[in-house]
């Protein structure tokens, strides 16, 4: 994305609440249609639908792997897990907001399961690099998980550990993913409409996926 333009130690360190950017009261954009699904962005949603938050680099790549995937409902977008109130893009991309760029997953559990949908998240980039993805530095593009329901959890703890071990084997460091629930994180603020669905609306856009190649197993 533009990380080149914001060159500071900032990237590499994690800012405090009282070193965060003030931000604003009122929201910078208004939910509206997935572009893609047809679907309420912020809901309703059919009964029963769940709802987790996963950041793992910049989120127009992210997005797209989670929208494609029978059984979701809906994504979006988004920044959570930092200080600044309602920050705007330009903002989160200077590393001093707080918040890792996230994606918000709302699945049907009767069609998708918790595991299938962290299988995808682990599976689609690199849970070890810290305060970056590829090319991608700073504090926004780190890896988090934000849950909403205690089996979530139990999910989300089972494939952290399994996966770490996968990963172990094959040469690479522990997991720095961030792993909290979704009250602890904070609000998801929606990204402005143009990075909702991006790399649909912008099919020649650049932001891939940063896999490991390895294969995270589901619990039985």
């Amino acid at each position: 994305m533009f990380d080149a333009l914001f060159g500071s130690s900032l990237r590499s360190t994690m800012v405090t609440a009282d070193k965060a950017l003030a931000g604003r009261s009122t929201p910078v954009t208004t939910p509206g249609t997935h572009t893609v699904l047809g679907t309420p962005l912020a809901g309703p949603w059919p009964e029963g639908t769940r709802v987790i938050y996963l950041a793992l680099g910049c989120f127009w790549g992210a997005e797209k792997e989670f929208w494609q995937l029978p059984g979701v409902v809906t994504t979006a977008a988004g920044y959570q897990g930092g200080f600044t109130e309602n920050p705007s893009y330009e903002e989160v991309c200077t590393s001093r907001t707080g918040h890792t760029e996230t994606v918000m997953v709302a699945y049907d559990p009767a069609k998708i399961s918790d595991a299938e949908i962290l299988k995808a998240f682990w599976e689609s980039h690199d849970p070890t690099q810290g305060y970056r993805q590829g090319n991608d530095v700073g504090t926004q593009y780190r890896s988090a998980v934000y849950w909403t329901t205690p089996e979530q959890e139990q999910v989300v703890r089972a494939t952290h550990e399994m996966f770490e071990k996968s990963l172990a084997e094959r040469g690479f460091g522990r997991i720095s993913t961030e792993l909290k629930p979704a009250e602890e994180a904070g609000p998801f603020y929606y990204a402005e409409n143009e990075h909702q669905q991006y790399l649909h609306k912008n099919p020649a856009g650049y932001c891939p996926v940063h896999s490991t190649g390895v294969a995270c197993s589901i619990p039985a």
